[in-house]
This record gives C-alpha cells, sequence and structure tokens, in this order.
C-alpha cells in the first residue's frame, strides 16, 4: 500500500485502546506501539513527516501494511505491548541488548594459584566462586582482592617464571607480591591466596573481623611482622571500602537511571543498588534517538528493560518524569506486585548519586563519538543552568580588544562538544567607525558574522551553520547591544555574557536581565572559564599583531614615495623589516608595485642612518681617544 491507503485505512480504525503492528512488504514485523485511540494515533503517522524524527520516517518508508489488536483498557494495552516486542524484537523499536548471564570467579589449581573473573564454568579442576548474576561486581570484587593481598593479574606462570626477571610497576606501587623475582616464599604466597578467597566469600566486614583477630594474637606473640602485614591488610580492605561509601545510599533498594543525548544518539546509564550499595552498573548506547522526545524516551526505555530485568525495586529515580508516568507506574507494580515510586532528586544525597548515573551515559556516549565523557557533562550542566532545551553542542564566543580605540579587532573562538574548534575561529578588523566604543564594535561583528550565515548557510559548515549558544566577553551591556542583531535577522539564539570578578576571572553569566552565578556548578564553570579565556586569548593577539604591522608600516610609510600600498607589499614579499633593510636597490625593485625611485629611496632611508650611526660612533671614539691622551 502506498501510504494515502494506509491513511485511509487508519482513518477506518476504532476510537479504542489497542496494539498496532506495522509490517514490510515481507510481511516481517518492524514496529510494534500501543495507543489510546488506535484511530488517533496510527493516521499520525501516514500523515506529515514534517514533525516525525528521521527514526520514525524510516519506519514509515517501509510500512507496507499493519495489523492491531483491540485491548479493554490501555493499560491491557501496555502489558500486551511489552510482551509482543519481547517476543518478536522489531526492528525500530527501541531494543536494549541484554548481555547478562552468570559468572565466576575461579580460583586455578595451579602450584600458585591465580584468581581471576570468568563468564563461564569449565570442568577443569579449578574451584569457582559464583554464580553471580553482575559482571560488573564479580570482576571488581576480583580486583579488589587483588589489590588488597599483592596478587599477580599478569600471565606470567609459577614457579616457572620465577626469578626470570624484573618485577612490573605493580610491585613498585604495592599492589603484586611479585612471585616473578623469586623473594616470596610458597608458604606466603598461599596464605595471601587463602586470605583473598576468604575476602571474596565472606565480604569486607568478616575479614577486617579475622584479621584483626589474627594481628591482636601475632602481636602478643610477639610476632610483629606478621602483624604488620595483617594491619596492612585491614587498612587496604578499608580504603576499598570507603571508595564504596561514595555511592551508599539511605535507601535500602533502588534504581537510578540517567538519560543523556548527544546529536543524534541517545544513552541511558542504570545504577542498581541494594543494602545500601552500589551492586551493578549498565549502559545503554541507543542510535539515532536523540531527536524523540524526552518523556517518550525514558517512557519506552523503562517498558524495554523492565520487560528484560524483571521485578523492578520499590524506588525508581529519575531525571525527569517519563511519557505516561501513572500507567508506567502501574505496570511495574504489578511486575513487582507491590508499589512502585518514581523519585525525582533536586538536592541530597539522591541528587548526587543520579548525577553521577547521568555522568556514566555522558562518558557511554563520549566513548561512541570518541571525546570525553566530561565534556558532555559540562555541556549537560551549562544547559540546565542556562534553562537550554538539551546540550549546546556548538558555541561561539567573541570578544573585543583595542588600545584607545586604535587598532579595533574581534576574536570569534568556537567550542564544538565541549573542545577548542580551531578550523572555525575567525578574526574581524573593526571598520564600521574610528575609536572605542564596545558596544558598537560587538552590534558590527555579529552583523557581519550573520550576513555571512544568510550566503553560506546551504553548506551547513563554517560560517553556514548556527551556533546553539553565542557567549559574549562582557555584561549586560554587550547582551543588549547583540541582541538588537538578532531580532533585526529574526533569529532566536540563546545570547548571555560572561561576567568577571575584580581579579579578571569568570564570576558569572548574564542576560540583559540578571546574573546566573556558576561557581556552584564546578564542570559549567570550568568550561565557561575556559571559553571566556580563550576568546580573550584569541582576540589579544590579534590585536598585538595588528599593532606590530601598524608599527612596521608606519616606518616605511614615512619614506617619500611610500604609501600603504607600497609598504604592504614590501612586508608582503620580504616578510619582515629587517630583511627590507638589509636588501639592495635591485632586490627591492623586484618587489611589485616598486620602481626604481621607490627603491632608491628605501635604500637612502635606511642605509643614511647607518652611515650616520657611524659618524656618530666615529666622533665618540675620536673624542674618547682625545680624552685618554691628555690624560
Amino acid at each position: 500500500m502506498d501510504r494515502q491507503e494506509l491513511r485511509e485505512k487508519a482513518m477506518k480504525l476504532p476510537l479504542s485502546p489497542g496494539v498496532y503492528i506495522m509490517k514490510n512488504s515481507q510481511d516481517e514485523i518492524i514496529y510494534i506501539g500501543k495507543a489510546k485511540a488506535l484511530k488517533n494515533r496510527v493516521s499520525q503517522y501516514f500523515g506529515s513527516q514534517k514533525h516525525h524524527p528521521e527514526k520514525v520516517r524510516q519506519m514509515v518508508y517501509h510500512v507496507d501494511h499493519f495489523e492491531y489488536i483491540l485491548c479493554g483498557s490501555e493499560f491491557e494495552a501496555l502489558v500486551l505491548e511489552c510482551s509482543l516486542i519481547k517476543q518478536h524484537r522489531p526492528k525500530y523499536n527501541i531494543l536494549l541488548k541484554d548481555d547478562k548471564g552468570y559468572c565466576y570467579i575461579r580460583i586455578s589449581n595451579d602450584p600458585w594459584r591465580k584468581i581471576s573473573f570468568v563468564m563461564q564454568k569449565a570442568d577443569d579442576g579449578a574451584e569457582y566462586l559464583g554464580p553471580y548474576m553482575s559482571a560488573w561486581y564479580a570482576q571488581n570484587a576480583v580486583d579488589g582482592a587483588l589489590k588488597i593481598f599483592g596478587l599477580p593479574t599478569c600471565r606470567k606462570v609459577f614457579p616457572k617464571d620465577c626469578g626470570k626477571g624484573r618485577p612490573c610497576l605493580n610491585y613498585y606501587i604495592k599492589q603484586c607480591c611479585a612471585p616473578c623475582n623469586g623473594k616470596i616464599s610458597k608458604e606466603d604466597y598461599d596464605e595471601r591466596v587463602r586470605a583473598a578467597v576468604e575476602f571474596l566469600k565472606k565480604g569486607g566486614s568478616d575479614s577486617i573481623r579475622l584479621m584483626t583477630e589474627q594481628m591482636t594474637a601475632a602481636a602478643e606473640n610477639l610476632d610483629f611482622e606478621q602483624a604488620a602485614k595483617l594491619r596492612d591488610r585491614i587498612n587496604a580492605i578499608k580504603k576499598i571500602t570507603q571508595k564504596q561509601q561514595v555511592v551508599a545510599t539511605t535507601l535500602p533498594e533502588q534504581d537510578v537511571i540517567g538519560l543523556m543525548t548527544e546529536q543524534e544518539d541517545a544513552a541511558f546509564a542504570v545504577l542498581r543498588f541494594a543494602e545500601g550499595r552500589l551492586y551493578d552498573k549498565e549502559d545503554f548506547l541507543l542510535k539515532d534517538s536523540a531527536k524523540e522526545d524526552g518523556g517518550v524516551l525514558r517512557s519506552e526505555f523503562l517498558k524495554r528493560y523492565y520487560a528484560m530485568r524483571g521485578s523492578p525495586p520499590p524506588y525508581i529515580t529519575l531525571d525527569e518524569p517519563p511519557a505516561e508516568e501513572e500507567l508506567l507506574l502501574e505496570w511495574l507494580s504489578g511486575l513487582r506486585n507491590k508499589k512502585v515510586h518514581f523519585v525525582y532528586p533536586q538536592k541530597g544525597e539522591r541528587q548526587k548519586i543520579l548525577e553521577m548515573c547521568r555522568q556514566n551515559a555522558a562518558e557511554c556516549l563520549a566513548q561512541s563519538h570518541g571525546h570525553l565523557g566530561h565534556e558532555l557533562s559540562a555541556l549537560d550542566e551549562l544547559a540546565g543552568l542556562l534553562g537550554l532545551p538539551s546540550p549546546p553542542e556548538y558555541i561561539e564566543s567573541y570578544d573585543i580588544s583595542n588600545l584607545m580605540g586604535s587598532e579595533n579587532v574581534a576574536g570569534m573562538v568556537v567550542f564544538r562538544n565541549g573542545r577548542p574548534y580551531k578550523q572555525a575561529y575567525r578574526r574581524f578588523a573593526i571598520k564600521g567607525f574610528v575609536g572605542q566604543d564596545d558596544y558598537a564594535s560587538m552590534q558590527e561583528v555579529l552583523t557581519r558574522r550573520l550576513e555571512e550565515y544568510f550566503k553560506h548557510k546551504d553548506s551547513g559548515e563554517g560560517f553556514g551553520r548556527l551556533p546553539d549558544l553565542i557567549l559574549l566577553d562582557g555584561g549586560k551591556g554587550q547582551v543588549s547591544a547583540v541582541r538588537s542583531v538578532l531580532v533585526q535577522f529574526g533569529l532566536d539564539i540563546p545570547l548571555y555574557g560572561m561576567v568577571k570578578d575584580g581579579h579578571h576571572r569568570t564570576r558569572a553569566i548574564t542576560d540583559e536581565g540578571k546574573e546566573i552565578a556558576i561557581t556552584a556548578k564546578r564542570q559549567a564553570f570550568t568550561l565557561v572559564s575556559s571559553i571566556q579565556d580563550e576568546v580573550h586569548r584569541f582576540a589579544i593577539s590579534y590585536h598585538r599583531t595588528a599593532r606590530r604591522k601598524h608599527t612596521v608600516s608606519s616606518s616605511l610609510t614615512d619614506i617619500d614615495g611610500i604609501g600603504q600600498e607600497r609598504a604592504k607589499a614590501l612586508l608582503s614579499y620580504f616578510k619582515t623589516l629587517k630583511r627590507v633593510k638589509e636588501a639592495d636597490i635591485e632586490e627591492l625593485m623586484q618587489v611589485p608595485r616598486m620602481n626604481r625611485p621607490a627603491a632608491e629611496a628605501v635604500y637612502r632611508a635606511f642605509h643614511s642612518e647607518n652611515e650616520n650611526d657611524n659618524e656618530n660612533q666615529g666622533e665618540i671614539d675620536g673624542m674618547l681617544c682625545k680624552k685618554s691622551i691628555d690624560n
């Protein structure tokens, strides 16, 4: 069917709750959705495509026909939708890769036993601890045990490799006992492995209690060397435990879910807590999903995630409400057979944990796009501070530089994805007036920049791209001056000024009304400070270059017959004033725009100065010589 036929069929659907099933020409299910009113929802797909995300447009393009199932209520439709998606896994639904599986901690049966993390249990005579549902938890437990008890993580085989090489870095930072250097006995090594296995089986608290008793007994028996070893292990366990305290929570059980978007992609991070501690972490990268509404995206993720994971915890902490909030809570409570609550923290411990979760989502996105997670986190923090709908991927910043109105110039720097994007930097010489007027200068620069946009907007690059945010080095006056330019061009671009304190350091961001303090937002503060420092550096370096050229050019234009054009030609040809001074008449005549009288004038100007200098020096030398004879 073509789209018109599909729309006509959709308009005949009942206004009843149900599930619709989109299929392609091969009769394959490509999308499953639910609707409160089937007619209204399905007909939207086959109407105007203007407001649909690209992913939806692609899905509609491949739809050949659709089917539907009527349900008694919207809740029944939700339950059926989740069941059908789990069964058929359609291409255009959000699908989460379920890489969960049982994993184990392996203790080999070699003479010098090793502890490692493995995904499968083998019939090899080794001892296995587990199974564990969380690979993240098991891997971290193994890493912690190896560090605490100084056990090797390398692939060397002992005793074959004992004493055959120099120890690695881990030995020198006291994280490995280094059997490779042959200085640890078999008995001592076995005791370390036994203690590590005990730690993995019983946990930190029981291990600390047991080792404390052993340390006390060793001290009473005057075995101070053994007591010191046990003391160091106790301290190591406490250190590892203290790191976990950072993510401890007063809630007995909860999932924390954070969403981050960048360009076309989105990422969810899930931190799972039980008994006050983090026991699992998962990241999910969703390609081509960032343009979807955030509430809808969260709703879809929650349905897919808990259909895959099963029983949800009593509390689910989110950064923003999902679409169909009440319906989702009813469904989640049914899965759990107990009441489930959504939590949206604004401050306190929960909010800090949520921010950590969002940083994990940012890191997932950053790795997929080849940059750093903290850069995306800083942009997200800045967007929240300024009330922007999404993190500003492309930021332009402007600064004016002059000296008492002379050599009036401006610099434009660009930060893309939180990093300087130097190929998009631009410099402006102020041409509209002479003198010092920072407001008028900003107006001229932004006017010229936006005029270039309308000339090159089809390219989408350089001046042909509009920024997501404009930051001016200045206060309310500069913002007001530039705002009128944006209004003139009919553009609605977020615009703010960067305000400095008495020590020339970034203090706040301002619009035309009020200042927004940013010092409390560490990552956003660092980003804005970097932008302000960079645009100031770029503008002032251009100003210094312009002044230097003007000074050099002035020394040439003071010569009879040399105007601005010939001065520029000389500097362009010889590059430096020193080389101009050293050139002879024939070389000077090779410069475009120069003739013999002009070349002789330049040569005479610099060489007569040298001759005068030599004559003066001769007179001084003669006077000194005469004075010495008289004496």
